[in-house]
C-alpha cells in the first residue's frame, strides 16, 4: 500500500511542476505577440492553475470512474473557495476590484446553478437517471465560451485594469518549446498516475472513490491555486489572490466538466448535490462579504469562518465513512 501512496504523491508533483512549466513556456509565447500580462493571467495562468484538474479528469472520465470526475471539481472548487480564499484572507484582509465583487464571483454562482440543473435529471425532469451527457458539456463549453468574451470586453472596456502585474519573463525559443512540451508531458504522466493510484487506495481502505476525489485528489490539484494565492497575499496584492480562485472556479465547471463530458457522458450521483450545497453556500457567503463591512473585502474573521467550516465538513464527510 506504501507503493499507490508515493505514486500519488509523485503524480501530484508532477502534475503541479508540469502546470508550472506549461504555464511559464505559454506566458512567454504570449508575451511574444504583445498580449498583456493582466490578459495572459486571466486566460493562460488561470487555465495552467486548473489543468491539473482537467488532465485527472480526463483521465477519470475515459476510464469511467464518475465519482472522481464529480469528486475532483467539486472538491477543488470547495478547497479554493474555503481553505485558499480563507488562508489568503487570513494572511491579509482581501479587497477586491468592483468587477470581481459585482460581476465575477456573481458569475461563479451562476456557473453553480446552471451545473445543479444540468445533472440533477431525475429530480427537475423525472429522467431515469441523471447524467452529464455531451449536449450539456456542449452548454458548459458555450457558457465557457461567453466567459472568455466577457474577459475580453472587461479589457476592452476598462483599460485602467490592464497594468504590469507579475511581469512575464521572455525565455528563448528553444526553452520556450521545452517548456511547454514538456509540461504537457509532466500533465498526462502525472494525470494518469494521480488517477490510477487514488482509485487504488480508495479500493484498499475500503474508502469510496467519492470521498477520495473530494478530499485527497482535490486538495492535490488545487496546489497550483494555493501556491499562487498565498504568494499573491503575501505581496498585498489581493485582486489576484482572489481572481485566481473566482477564475478557477468558473473554469472548472464550465471547462473541465464540459470537457469531460464530451468525451464521454458521465453518470451522476445525487449524493453529490450536498457537495453542490455547499458550494453555493460558500459563494454567496462570500458576495455578502463584499457588501458587508468595509466595501468589496474579505475581512479575517469572515475569511476564519470559511476555513472552519471547511475543516468541519471534510470531517463530517470522513467520520460517515468510518
Amino acid at each position: 500500500m506504501v507503493v499507490p501512496i508515493l505514486l500519488l504523491i509523485a503524480g501530484l508533483t508532477i502534475l503541479i511542476f508540469g502546470a508550472n512549466y506549461m504555464v511559464e513556456g505559454a506566458s512567454s509565447l504570449a508575451k511574444k505577440f504583445n498580449i498583456s500580462n493582466l490578459a495572459i493571467g486571466l486566460t493562460v495562468v488561470a487555465f495552467g492553475t486548473s489543468a491539473p484538474e482537467l488532465v485527472v479528469n480526463t483521465f477519470a472520465a475515459v476510464q469511467g470512474h464518475q465519482d472522481i470526475v464529480f469528486g475532483n471539481v467539486l472538491g477543488s472548487n470547495n478547497f479554493n473557495l474555503f481553505i485558499i480564499l480563507g488562508i489568503t484572507g487570513l494572511i491579509i484582509p482581501l479587497t477586491v476590484q468592483s468587477s470581481t465583487a459585482w460581476k465575477e464571483i456573481p458569475i461563479s454562482l451562476i456557473a453553480v446553478l446552471i451545473l445543479f440543473i444540468l445533472v440533477n435529471d431525475i429530480w427537475l425532469f423525472n429522467a431515469e437517471n441523471s447524467v452529464l451527457g455531451r449536449m450539456d458539456g456542449g452548454i458548459l463549453l458555450i457558457c465557457f465560451g461567453l466567459f472568455l468574451f466577457y474577459v475580453y470586453k472587461q479589457l476592452k472596456s476598462d483599460p485602467t485594469e490592464i497594468e504590469e502585474i507579475n511581469p512575464v519573463a521572455g525565455l528563448p525559443g528553444w526553452k520556450m518549446a521545452l517548456f511547454i512540451v514538456g509540461g504537457l508531458g509532466g500533465l498526462v504522466y502525472g494525470g494518469h498516475l494521480v488517477v490510477n493510484n487514488a482509485i487504488e487506495i480508495a479500493e484498499s481502505f475500503g474508502i469510496s472513490q467519492k470521498i477520495i476525489g473530494l478530499t485527497v485528489v482535490a486538495a492535490g490539484t488545487s496546489l497550483p491555486e494555493l501556491a499562487t494565492s498565498v504568494v499573491a497575499a503575501i505581496k498585498k496584492n489581493a485582486d489576484i489572490a482572489v481572481g485566481n480562485i473566482i477564475g478557477s472556479n468558473i473554469f472548472n465547471i464550465f471547462l473541465i466538466l464540459g470537457a469531460s463530458s464530451l468525451l464521454s457522458p458521465i453518470g451522476f450521483d445525487s449524493n453529490f448535490n450536498t457537495d453542490i450545497y455547499v458550494l453555493a453556500g460558500g459563494t454567496i457567503f462570500l458576495i455578502l462579504a463584499m457588501f458587508t463591512g468595509k466595501f468589496r473585502k474579505l475581512d479575517r474573521w469572515e475569511a476564519a469562518i470559511l476555513l472552519l467550516f471547511y475543516l468541519g465538513y471534510t470531517t463530517y464527510l470522513v467520520m460517515q465513512e468510518l
